[in-house]
């Protein structure tokens, strides 16, 4: 059954304002400034946007999450925009792409951290990535930066189970929201 993208930024956004001018900053300055590609801008809500949601369904009210090698804000800026219960910070190495997430939060209870993942010192519950590395990668890149008892969420697409078969801990996640393409993330949980 088909949704209206109205009807899903009322169902899952609290300031449906806030993701609207946030699609529009993606589609003009994220566009010009070569964070996502020139075709992706007629997929912005499909694509991107929605793709994010199914994650926010498996974090824990008022959690601390870090969503490392933010890029252009996805999954972390979704996630902050979609559960205000949240403590959302963004790790992003590059410059030009920490200045456009400095302008998508702004006015936002937002952390917009500059610096790659393994130079952080704090942690939180969780650790969110979307397109950034296989998980034999992304696991020892963010261990030390998820809380023990919390959860390392990668966003995954057809490769999740070739991934998930050189780290037999992980947990894959196949979650359908109404009118949203089923999401697929892949959980690796920090012992207590």
């Amino acid at each position: 059954m088909d949704v209206s993208r109205e009807t899903l930024i009322e169902r899952y956004f609290p300031d449906s304002s806030r993701i609207v001018a946030y699609a529009d900053l993606l589609v003009g300055a994220g566009i010009e400034r070569g964070l996502i590609g020139p075709r992706e801008g007629q997929r912005i809500w499909q694509r991107h946007i929605f793709n994010c949601l199914p994650i926010i369904t498996l974090l824990k009210e008022g959690s601390t999450v870090f969503d490392v090698g933010s890029g252009a804000g996805l999954p972390g800026v979704v996630i902050a925009l979609a559960r205000p219960d949240l403590h959302v910070s963004l790790i992003e190495p590059l410059e030009r792409r920490v200045e456009f997430l400095r302008q998508a939060v702004a006015g936002l209870d937002i952390q917009v951290i500059k610096g790659q993942a393994q130079d952080v010192r704090t942690s939180a519950h969780y650790v969110t990535a979307r397109a950034l590395a296989p998980l034999e990668r992304l696991k020892p890149m963010t261990w030390h930066l998820i809380k023990p008892g919390g959860s390392l969420l990668a966003i995954k697409g057809r490769s999740a189970e070739q991934e998930m078969a050189l780290l037999p801990q992980a947990i894959l996640h196949e979650i359908n929201l109404e009118g949203i393409e089923p999401g697929r993330i892949v959980e690796l949980r920090k012992g207590a």
